[in-house]
This record gives structure tokens, sequence and C-alpha cells, in this order.
């Protein structure tokens, strides 16, 4: 990973959360995820948002999805 690396802001859709427990989990796994710098979990909009540099949009779906919950590119 570049440290000169294009700074990247990625929309996720998170289903399957129901309490604040579930936003931390999803948080932490997206803080996870190499080259993540910060995750914005919203349990109302059913959404991340994901920032950092270097990061593989897939891994994240992945970091969610290990984590137990549905996710999607918005």
């Amino acid at each position: 990973m570049s440290l000169f690396s294009e700074k990247q802001t990625q929309n996720l859709r998170v289903e399957g959360m129901h309490c604040e427990k579930c936003v931390a989990r999803v948080t932490q796994a997206l803080e996870d995820v190499e080259g993540v710098t910060s995750a914005n979990v919203s349990l109302e909009s059913a959404s991340a948002t994901v920032e950092g540099r270097g990061f593989d949009a897939a891994a994240l779906v992945a970091a969610v999805q290990e984590a137990g919950f549905e996710a999607s590119i918005a």
C-alpha cells in the first residue's frame, strides 16, 4: 500500500443490524480491514460510510459478512 494512495470513500448497505451492539460489531469489522481509517455505521439508514487509502471494496463486504451481517456496495 502506498502512502500516497488517493483517499477513498465507500458507501455500503448493511442489513441485519438490530441494535447498537450490531453497529459496534460492523464498525469494528470494517475498521479492521487494511487501509480503512474510519467507518461510520448507521442503524437507522442500514448503511456504512468507510474512509481510508488503498482498501478493497470487496474486502469490506467480506468483513461485514464474516461479522454475521449482509452487505453490498451502495
